[in-house]
């Protein structure tokens, strides 16, 4: 069976002005047949001789062979870039003639010509070949990476009851956990990570914070900086709600009071009246 959007081997079973039509190898009188354009032919082929070719559709919505090498294949994920955004949705190159369809309900951000995109591919009701950016069930969860790794990873998608969902090297699965989520995340921003768990399944949870000794002093300061914001005197102290500290300082609550106590113990801060004062 010749399947769409995937690279297969075929056997050329009839040549005609504008190319070659491919079938599979038991189908020798090519009643499940594909035509490869005349321009994409190799000199000197002819009947019997296979070809590896990519299935997709042409302008007409026919299904057409190409020798040319596209970026991904159905249920592969890759990282494209924006050539089009229209109002059907945005095109993006992947490497064939014909620009690949992201819809509008397939995107989870706004699309900007020239921005690269992570998506994955597949098939919609209506036997096209679309991309989408929904790709949580397309990343791997084959990694093969292990605890304390440091990994690179995109943000494809924000839940604030789960966290940060991100694809590490664009490939496998990996979650921010909301307990672990610092500061403010975009969809598309590139996250230097480290590897905190390998689940059974091999989904992996990653932090964007650096080890408990070294991030106590990074809070400190950025608590501090914020503390200048008001002028030297924090209108609440660290039995302030976990909102509020989320809100001004982008930390957990156990985070900021690890940085205050830090802050206490080498006298640069001091409480009372239920404030923080600089000193």
């Amino acid at each position: 069976m010749i399947e769409l959007g995937k690279k297969q081997t075929l056997t050329v079973v009839k040549t005609v002005d504008f190319g070659v039509y491919l079938a599979e190898k038991d189908d020798k009188e090519g009643k499940d047949s594909v035509l490869l354009p005349a321009k994409q032919v190799p000199a000197g082929t002819k009947a019997g001789d296979e070809l590896t070719v990519f299935i997709y559709k042409d302008s007409k919505d026919r299904l057409i062979a190409t020798t040319r090498e596209p970026m991904l294949q159905v249920g592969q994920t890759a990282v494209l870039k924006v050539s089009q955004v229209t109002r059907i949705g945005a095109f993006l190159n992947w490497g064939l003639e014909k620009d690949l369809l992201l819809p509008y309900h397939e995107q989870t951000t706004r699309m900007q010509e020239g921005k690269d995109v992570l998506v994955a591919l597949y098939i919609d009701k209506s036997q096209r070949l679309c991309a989408t950016m929904k790709v949580y069930h397309y990343l791997s969860t084959r990694t093969p990476y292990v605890v304390g790794d440091q990994v690179k990873g995109r943000v494809y998608e924000i839940s604030g009851n789960f966290g940060v969902f991100v694809a590490v090297d664009d490939k496998y699965s990996a979650l921010i956990p909301a307990r672990e989520a610092a500061g403010k995340y975009r969809p598309g921003e590139i996250l230097d990570l480290r590897v905190t768990e390998v689940k059974e399944d091999g989904k992996m949870n990653v932090t964007d914070r650096q080890k408990a000794y070294l991030q106590i002093e990074e809070d400190a300061e950025s608590v501090l900086s914020v503390i200048d914001e008001f002028a030297g005197v924090l209108p609440f102290d660290d039995k302030a709600s976990p909102e509020v500290i989320k809100r001004e300082f982008g930390l957990s609550k156990n985070a900021f009071k690890r940085a205050i106590g830090h802050l206490l113990k080498e006298g640069k801060i001091e409480i009372k009246e239920r404030r923080i004062y600089k000193k």
